[in-house]
């Protein structure tokens, strides 16, 4: 009996032992010997592919720079996510830090945490340089493209502009995959965040032929996400970040993926930095997009 009651201790304080490590991000990437980045494939400027499991982007230098401070030494792993599952890999500690385009909103912060700010996009509307329309009104009887896992339809039906408005929404599984919608003419208008949009352009086999246009649905906060029961990372994240805001890092590393050519085809997308980033550059913050709505 005294052996089982030992045997029953030792597993007790074996798994406790585990839970604390897995809720300690530094401890244990440090013990499987590799940090784990959730990446996109399709989400220039701020995290895609370049192929041959090569991943580039605001986001993603902005993660290799802070994991590299933090957890020197150490390698990465980078692991493709999507729109669908990037906060569930999250949760599961299947990936340790999640450097993609996700906004910081009331709902997933329940779920997951999010580091300070780091990008602002306005959600709006790309379309053919051919198409009629220009706001919100146009897309009356359209097909609208959007991303499986996304907020951006959900957006356009609440604004006011679009009430008694009908249209198709239309999914793809991947921002690539909604642009390819739009592309080939299955969808209208692709609604998703500016920067993703400008991204997709600008690397599309004819950029000339596509165009942001309409009104601003919504500002979203972009930031790293990581696990919310964690407060020890996050703290080391948002240390990296303030000080790369402080030390004017940040503004170089902005400059570089929205304001110069960027790989593969050397385009730029330029997107200068808009006046809410650069106040949180002065104040950061990682308050929710509810806040920037009010």
């Amino acid at each position: 009996m005294k052996k089982q009651l030992l045997a029953f201790a030792i597993a007790a304080v074996a798994a406790t032992g585990a839970l604390a490590q897995a809720n300690d991000t530094l401890a244990k990437a440090k013990s499987a010997g590799k940090v784990v980045m959730g990446v996109r494939e399709s989400s220039a400027p701020l995290s895609y592919t370049l192929g041959n499991n090569q991943f580039t982007g605001y986001h993603v230098e902005l993660c290799q720079r802070i994991l590299k401070a933090v957890l020197p030494g150490v390698p990465v792993e980078y692991v493709p996510v999507t729109s669908a599952n990037r906060i569930p890999l999250v949760q599961n500690g299947t990936v340790d830090i999640e450097c993609g385009s996700t906004t910081n909103n009331a709902t997933r912060q329940k779920d997951v945490a999010f580091a300070l700010t780091t990008y602002v996009t306005e959600v709006r509307t790309a379309v053919k340089t051919s198409s009629k329309i220009k706001s919100v009104a146009d897309l009356n009887g359209k097909n609208v493209a959007t991303t499986t896992g996304t907020t951006s339809v959900a957006l356009l039906r609440k604004n006011k502009r679009a009430q008694g408005i009908q249209f198709n929404e239309v999914y793809g599984k991947d921002h690539a995959d909604s642009f390819l919608l739009l592309e080939s003419g299955r969808a209208d208008a692709f609604v998703m965040d500016d920067n993703i949009l400008a991204g997709l352009i600008a690397s599309s086999k004819s950029p000339k032929d596509f165009h942001i246009v309409g009104e601003t649905l919504n500002v979203e906060p972009i930031a790293i996400m990581v696990r919310k029961d964690d407060p020890k990372f996050k703290k080391a994240v948002d240390d990296y970040i303030r000080g790369a805001m402080k030390d004017g890092e940040l503004n170089l590393l902005y400059t570089k993926w929205f304001m110069k050519p960027i790989p593969p085809k050397d385009t730029s997308v330029n997107l200068p930095m808009g006046k809410i980033m650069s106040d949180l550059v002065k104040k950061p913050s990682d308050a929710p997009a509810e806040e920037f709505n009010k």
